[in-house]
């Protein structure tokens, strides 16, 4: 969130435990009507340039992402990087 907010985006979102999710817009989305407000077309632009980058993430901002002890902080911060030349970009 830090990384879309610092290039300019109005994005939101939250995680809890090893899961996590964000949308495009000001928020805060605390049910569907809410996320319905949201950039379905930034996000696809995000997820495809995110994918470019070697990253994969699930591919609607209606779905959550989930971390495990399998991810290294090498693996995060690769995809914080990635992240941040996306927010970017797009």
């Amino acid at each position: 969130l830090e990384a879309g907010k610092a290039a300019g985006h109005e994005v939101c979102g939250g995680s809890i435990s090893g899961m996590f999710g964000f949308f495009f817009c000001k928020g805060p989305v605390n049910n569907f009507k809410d996320a319905m407000k949201s950039d379905t077309a930034k996000f696809a632009r995000w997820h495809r340039a995110m994918l470019e980058e070697g990253v994969y993430l699930a591919p609607s901002q209606f779905e959550a992402g989930f971390m495990s002890l399998a991810h290294t902080d090498e693996d995060i911060d690769k995809t914080i990087a990635a992240a941040k030349r996306v927010f970017a970009k797009i």
